[in-house]
């Protein structure tokens, strides 16, 4: 009987490319995309975690610190589709975490 080690407890690790916009790359030291390892299931609220937990200066500035809510004007787009607003547990599409498509955030522009 072989025991699983805690990384297949977990499930399957995907690299998801992630398109940040330019004042929150400023802000993490990168260039215009990153790659982050998601454990499990591809969700929003993963590939978040993960973003924050590679790049620790990111923290509270796409999601709130205490809610982990969305920020207001923040945006998150897979495939070319605003997906803000669908549940942050929802599976990203497949060609996001096959590295097809990049996971954007970007900065909503408010005003008149």
């Amino acid at each position: 009987m072989s025991t699983l080690s805690a990384r297949e407890a977990r499930g399957p690790v995907t690299r998801v490319r992630v398109a940040l916009p330019a004042h929150l790359r400023d802000l993490a030291r990168v260039e215009r995309e990153v790659q982050v390892e998601v454990t499990g299931e591809p969700t929003v609220t993963r590939v978040l975690d993960s973003l924050e937990a590679d790049y620790p200066a990111l923290r509270g500035t796409i999601r709130g610190h205490g809610s982990g809510d969305r920020r207001p004007f923040m945006r998150y787009f897979a495939c070319g589709e605003d997906i803000s607003h669908e549940p942050p547990d929802m599976v990203l599409p497949e060609e996001v975490w096959t590295g097809k498509e990049v996971f954007r955030i970007l900065g909503a522009i408010a005003g008149g």
